[in-house]
């Protein structure tokens, strides 16, 4: 069974690499408030939308989101964007969260995904990792790594999407 579930990522992600639209799996997972959210229904209302892998101890992924959140606001008032992070943190450091997502006021839907279910469904090898999601809810574009200014490109792409 898990060598159908590896194959089914590798798909996803060569097809999402090819330009062709993949939806997201479906996968179950808990708010930072504890309520059960499917990964096969997250939507922005018909707008593009990005989610963001990280973990509290991930020195790269904690830039590239506040790097994004300096610019949010202005994203969010221009295009209806919105930024879901994902924290892969596991179990015993899951407490760390909601604190760290405090301290940087960052107002993102933050999800937990502390086994990695999602990350392995969408065969995420690496973190950060960012996805843009297009308004029908389709995988537009998937890349690991930050680099400072990298987020630039971000609202590049969902002007891009918004224009199609």
């Amino acid at each position: 069974m898990q060598i159908f579930k590896t194959l089914a990522a590798t798909l996803l992600l060569a097809l999402t690499a090819l330009g062709v639209s993949a939806q997201l799996p479906s996968v179950q997972l808990k708010t930072i408030d504890g309520q059960t959210i499917d990964t096969a229904t997250l939507s922005n209302d018909g707008n593009p939308f990005v989610i963001s892998f990280f973990a509290t101890w991930c020195k790269p992924c904690n830039r590239e989101l506040k790097a994004i959140h300096e610019m949010y606001a202005d994203w969010q008032d221009e295009t209806g964007m919105k930024v879901i992070a994902i924290s892969i943190d596991e179990a015993q450091n899951i407490n760390k969260v909601k604190p760290l997502v405090d301290a940087e006021g960052w107002e993102y839907e933050v999800l937990l995904d502390p086994n990695s279910d999602f990350k392995r469904a969408l065969g995420i090898q690496m973190i950060p990792h960012l996805l843009i999601i297009d308004g029908n809810g389709n995988i537009a574009e998937s890349r690991s790594g930050y680099t400072e200014g990298a987020e630039h490109h971000i609202i590049e792409k969902i002007r891009e999407l918004q224009n199609k």
